[in-house]
C-alpha cells in the first residue's frame, strides 16, 4: 500500500476473529518493523513480546476491561529498560518514551499494511501485565496492542477529523 494511502486508513480495531490466528511469519514481519525503528543513539532499549498462547492470554486479559480485547487473538506488548537508552546529558532528559513510540509506530502501521487491525492501548493495569509476564524491575510497560483480523462485519469507519494543517504547522 502507498504510504499516505495506508496512515489516512489505519484505525483502530476493536472487533477481531478470535478463531483466526496470525501465522508466525506475519507475526515475525510486524516485530521486524519495530526491530528496526531509530532509537537515540541506537540504543535499542526494547523487548518485543507477542503473547500467543491460551494460557498466557488468560493471564493477561484482565488487564484490560473491553470485551473484544479478549477476542483477540495475539497480544503485543512494547517493554522497554530505561537503564538502557539514551540520556541527554544537558538535562537527564530519558529517551526511552520515544523510541519505544517509534517503534510501536512502526509495528502498527506494518500491521495495517499486512491486513491486521491493531488498537494501541495505554490504560492497562500495569501490575497485572508486570506479574504476569514476570518483568524486571527495570523493564517498562510501555503500550500494548491487540493483533488479529477483524470480524467479517467490521467496517472502517475512515472519518478521522483533524486540525487543517495550517493550524498545526508554522514556518519560519
Amino acid at each position: 500500500m502507498e504510504f499516505f494511502e495506508l496512515i489516512r486508513s489505519r484505525e483502530s480495531v476493536r472487533d477481531y476473529d478470535s478463531d483466526r490466528k496470525i501465522d508466525k511469519k506475519t507475526l515475525l514481519k510486524i516485530a521486524e518493523a519495530g526491530r528496526i525503528a531509530p532509537s537515540a543513539a541506537n540504543k535499542q532499549p526494547w523487548e518485543f513480546i507477542i503473547v500467543s498462547s491460551e494460557r498466557m492470554l488468560h493471564k493477561i486479559n484482565p488487564c484490560y476491561h473491553r470485551p473484544w480485547f479478549k477476542d483477540a487473538p495475539h497480544i503485543l506488548i512494547v517493554v522497554g529498560d530505561k537503564s538502557c537508552s539514551w540520556v541527554r546529558q544537558a538535562d537527564n532528559y530519558n529517551s526511552l518514551e520515544t523510541d519505544l513510540t517509534i517503534a510501536m509506530d512502526h509495528m502498527i502501521l506494518a500491521a495495517e499494511d499486512l491486513g491486521i487491525g491493531t488498537c494501541w492501548i495505554a490504560a492497562f493495569d500495569n501490575t497485572i501485565l508486570r506479574d504476569a509476564l514476570e518483568l524486571e524491575t527495570n523493564q517498562v510497560v510501555y503500550a500494548i496492542t491487540p493483533l488479529g483480523y477483524q470480524t467479517k462485519g467490521f467496517k472502517k469507519q475512515n472519518k478521522k477529523i483533524r486540525k487543517p494543517i495550517e493550524e498545526v504547522i508554522r514556518f519560519i
